[in-house]
Order: structure tokens, then C-alpha cells, then sequence
């Protein structure tokens, strides 16, 4: 979750969603970026409903074409002729990677690989969100020049199909040369955060449900 110009955009909404917004006492919602279709990924966006309910207004979902057409499909009774009452309000935004708005807030996609799949990573402003990438093209890498803050995924320290592992995840960074560094979409394979935390260079750290960084 990224508070910035007075907008509070998400970047995905995973299955815990409801949960992670109670948590932080969120009560406003500009908009959903959404990195791919995987399930655990967009699981959650039926209960943007209650945003729907206290802002009297559909929430806004940025994704590409082929996402948003997952989206359709697997929310099917959000986008029916004759909809049933409640329903979560979705205005759908087709996006591709040229940079793109939220209100003041300039969003730059940044195109990554899960496996073969195409995903899309996000820089707002110095900071920088990519989650479930394995390769990225060098060209996508200037994209995060000058770049503060990075979040990146590193599953575990074993090969992956399809996730950086933690050695790939920390060449990126070297490559990105980011202030600082966040590991997430972090498997239970990868270690516990004592053991881990002093093999990490200095400037990069595991994140954790609830961390809060001020920008």
C-alpha cells in the first residue's frame, strides 16, 4: 500500500487483503495496480466492496488487457447485465508500459517475467514494487535508475522456475544499486529471519507483515 498525493493506491490483493486493510485501518482507496491474473494475487479484490460503500464510488483497477480479462472472468457477477445488490464496483483502466497517472501520481510499469508469463512491476516516484519476476530485460532496468527504494521477491535460496532466488534476488539489487532493498514473497524454505538477516549486505533486509516505511 503506497500513501502518496493524497491517493492510497494497492498493488495486488491477495486472498488476506480484507485482513491487511483492517490491520492498517485503512479506510480510503484510490486504486489496485495489479501485477498478473495469478489467483493469489487478485483473490482479494472482492472485498474492495466496503470501499465501494463508505466513497459512494467504483474502485479503480490498472492492469493490461489480458489481466483485466481474467479479472472479468473469475469476478464474472461484478460485470453481469443485471447485478446482484452489493456487488463489488470495479472501473477497469487497460495500462501498458508506458507510464501512466493515478491523479497526481505518476505510476511507471516496468515489465518483468514469471517464468514465461509477463508481469509488471511498479516505480512510483524513488520507490520501486516487483514481485514474482525471475528475469527482467536490461532495457526495464533503466527504468530504476536513481532508484531509493526497492521491494523485490526472493522465494528461497534453492532454484526456482519461476521466482528469484535470494543470490538472484541480490545480483538485481547490485545491478539496480537501490539506497535500500526489501525482500518479500518470502517462502518458509528461505530460513528464519535470524539466521537469514546477517548474510544480507547491509542496505538490504527482509521485509515482514506490517512493515511501514517512510519515504
Amino acid at each position: 500500500m503506497i500513501e502518496t498525493d493524497k491517493n492510497v493506491v494497492v498493488i495486488d490483493a491477495g486472498p488476506d487483503f480484507r485482513q491487511q486493510m483492517l490491520r492498517a485501518k485503512q479506510t480510503n482507496l484510490s486504486a489496485v495496480l495489479l501485477t498478473h491474473e495469478h489467483y493469489d494475487h487478485i483473490a482479494g479484490l472482492d472485498d474492495i466492496r466496503a470501499f465501494n460503500w463508505v466513497l459512494q464510488c467504483p474502485t479503480d483497477i490498472y492492469a493490461e488487457e489480458r489481466v483485466l480479462q481474467s479479472v472479468k472472468r473469475t469476478f464474472f457477477y461484478v460485470f453481469a447485465s443485471e447485478k446482484y445488490p452489493g456487488v463489488p464496483q470495479m472501473a477497469l483502466h487497460e495500462i501498458t508500459e508506458k507510464p501512466f497517472s493515478i491523479g497526481k501520481t505518476k505510476v511507471i510499469p516496468i515489465r518483468g517475467f514469471h517464468y514465461k508469463l509477463p508481469v509488471l512491476g511498479y516505480r512510483i516516484r524513488n520507490f520501486a514494487y516487483l514481485t514474482d519476476v525471475k528475469t527482467i530485460n536490461d532495457s526495464e532496468l533503466k527504468k530504476l535508475d536513481g532508484l531509493d527504494t526497492l521491494v523485490v521477491n526472493a522465494l528461497r535460496k534453492e532454484s526456482h522456475i519461476s521466482h528469484l532466488t535470494l543470490s538472484e534476488a541480490l545480483s538485481l539489487i547490485g545491478k539496480i544499486s537501490p539506497r535500500q532493498a526489501f525482500l518479500t514473497h518470502i517462502g518458509h524454505q528461505m530460513g528464519t529471519y535470524q539466521d537469514i538477516s546477517p548474510e544480507l549486505p547491509e542496505n538490504v533486509f527482509l521485509a515482514y507483515d506490517g512493515l511501514v516505511l517512510d519515504l
